[in-house]
Formats: C-alpha cells, sequence, structure tokens
C-alpha cells in the first residue's frame, strides 16, 4: 500500500494522476484475485465509515458495505432524510462531526448544482478522506469500475474505439456525472472516444474543453456527433445511456417534449449489428429495460454489465483501503 495515499479525498479523478489511477486499479485486481480465492483481506480492521445518501442506491450502497466489512471495517449507513441535515445542519459541521466520530465519509448527492458543492465543503472541513458516491458532475467510484472492467476484457487500451452515447429513458431525470467521468477519464488511456447524444442533451462546455486536452495530452481522441449511426459503427465498446438535460433546462421534470421526440435513440439489435463483430455492451445499472435498450442486448453474450457492477465491489475497497489506510 502507498501511503501517499492516507488521508486523499475521492471526488474527481481529474484530481489524481493516470500514475494514481493505475495503482488504484492494481489494487483493485489484488483484491479481486483475493476474493476469488476465498483470502480475507482485513486492511481496515474496526474502522468506520459514514456511506451518506441523498438518493436511492443498490450497487454503490452494497460495494461500500459490503467492501468496508471484507477490509475488516464496519460501514454506517445514513439516509439524509433522517439526519439533522433535513432540518438544516451545515455541511460543515456534518463533516466535522463525523470525521471525529470515524476513518472516513463517502457521500451520494445528485442534485444539480448542489451535489458536487457540497462534498467540496465537506472536504474543507473534515480531517478524514471524503469520497464521492456520485454528484451532479462526477461519478469516479463508476469511472474506476468501467476502466477496471474495460481493461479486463480489451488488454490494451490505445486506439479502441469506445461511444458513449445518450439513450431514451423515462424513469427519472438521470445526473450527468456517468458520461461526463467516462469523457474526461477514457481519453486519458488512449482511446478513441465517441459522445454521442441529441441536441439539448449537451455536456458542459468545459467538460469538452477538458477532455480534448487529455486526449491531446495522452494520445487519444474525442469526437463529438448528432448522429446515433454514427457512434455505433465499427465501435469496439457502446455504453448507451441516459442522462438529463441539465445544462440547458434545469426543471426537474421527468417527461418533456424533448425527451419524447428522441424515442429512437436506443440500442437494438440492428445498432449492435454495425458495430464491430465483437462489440462489448457496458452500462452502470439500472438500465431502464425497452428504452434504453433491449433485453436481447442486455442479456446478450455481448453485455458485460454484471462484471462491471461486480467491478464496483474491489475497486471501492481499494479506494478504501489506500486513502483510509495506505500505510
Amino acid at each position: 500500500m502507498q501511503g501517499i495515499f492516507r488521508g486523499r479525498h475521492f471526488i474527481d479523478l481529474e484530481e489524481w494522476t493516470k500514475e494514481e489511477i493505475d495503482i488504484l486499479l492494481d489494487v483493485s485486481n489484488y483484491f479481486k484475485k483475493k476474493f476469488k480465492l476465498g483470502v480475507a483481506t482485513p486492511y481496515l480492521s474496526y474502522q468506520t465509515i459514514f456511506l451518506m445518501f441523498f438518493e436511492q442506491s443498490t450497487r454503490t450502497r452494497n460495494s461500500m458495505e459490503a467492501g468496508i466489512a471484507q477490509l475488516g471495517g464496519h460501514a454506517n449507513y445514513l439516509d439524509t432524510s433522517t439526519m439533522q441535515i433535513s432540518h438544516g445542519e451545515t455541511p460543515k459541521d456534518t463533516a466535522i462531526i463525523l470525521s471525529r466520530f470515524g476513518h472516513g465519509i463517502a457521500c451520494r448527492n445528485c442534485f444539480w448544482e448542489v451535489g458536487n458543492k457540497y462534498l467540496r465543503e465537506m472536504a474543507k472541513w473534515s480531517t478524514v478522506p471524503i469520497m464521492s458516491l456520485q454528484c451532479d458532475l462526477y461519478h469516479p467510484m463508476q469511472g474506476l469500475a468501467d476502466l477496471m472492467t474495460i481493461k479486463e476484457k480489451v488488454g490494451d487500451l490505445k486506439r479502441t474505439k469506445i461511444s458513449i452515447i445518450w439513450a431514451y429513458a423515462k424513469s427519472h431525470k438521470k445526473p450527468i456525472s456517468v458520461p461526463v467521468t467516462q469523457v474526461l477519464l477514457f481519453p486519458r488511456y488512449g482511446m478513441d472516444v465517441t459522445l454521442a447524444y441529441p441536441k439539448g442533451y449537451d455536456l458542459p462546455e468545459w467538460v469538452i474543453n477538458d477532455a480534448k486536452k487529455n486526449a491531446l495530452k495522452y494520445g487519444g481522441t474525442l469526437k463529438i456527433t448528432h448522429n446515433m449511426e454514427e457512434a455505433y459503427r465499427d465501435a469496439d465498446i457502446v455504453i448507451p445511456k441516459n442522462w438529463g438535460s441539465w445544462v440547458n433546462n434545469q426543471s426537474t421534470e421527468v417527461v418533456d417534449s424533448l425527451l419524447e421526440s428522441y424515442k429512437d435513440w436506443k440500442c437494438t439489435e440492428k445498432m449492435m449489428s454495425i458495430a464491430n463483430k465483437d462489440v462489448l455492451y457496458m452500462h452502470a445499472l439500472p438500465a431502464d429495460r425497452g428504452n434504453e435498450v433491449e433485453d436481447s442486448v442486455i442479456d446478450g453474450s455481448h453485455s458485460i454489465v454484471y462484471d462491471e457492477a461486480e467491478n464496483r465491489l474491489h475497486t471501492a475497497k481499494a479506494v478504501m483501503a489506500l486513502t483510509m489506510g495506505g500505510k
């Protein structure tokens, strides 16, 4: 373990160098091997992490709870609606107190133009690592697991054609944090990234500018298109996932005329057929089945969504072990 990670906040992968991310991946692979062999890894014995959730969660909550248990520690799950936060307690006061009670604080807050600022304010006052479990701008835990999964399946990532594609969904108005994280991270590994979305579902301009800088520095590429078929054609990996129109429309209304005009943006067998014959389908889950994707695709031979989800456990353990321990 590298002591340089001890006490580090984990809010945005852009704040971690490529070499540091590689170490996170190495440690994730180490924990995955130990887990498969049934070998105990009590690196955080008797340590406590607080898991604060402003929204619902399945993979994120359970990967963190299972992960800390497998590291020998304990998680306190905190539904923020039952905390004094609901009565106006500030992130400063919450962070100071919880950091005196335990060894790490992780938080999911996806409210637009609130979540990341909330995490940053907690980090300003906390004496233990603050870990993002997703905010309005970033989802570093998911990004790290995605990268781990792609490396497992592909190996050398240079020139891998990966398409991040908006898809139709109406379950809720989803954050932009997953595509933002991916479009910033993947070019750093030399991948040829295509970002495809219908007009109105733009990502922030600064995200695109930073992604282009990452591509130039690390030998990747970034292409933006509003043509869905162009994104699928000859792709090695496709990630069709919905995100909300937050940049252009801050309304929390889920279904509107803009969304309904793009029902055809769906991952189908037809779309998959124009990609590389060995194309891989990924999704952070939960997928809006029948809207974002056909069952035959997500349940088919090209889908690696369950491997991707499993890796959330191993990457979560790596982040906790290095930032809370790392001696």
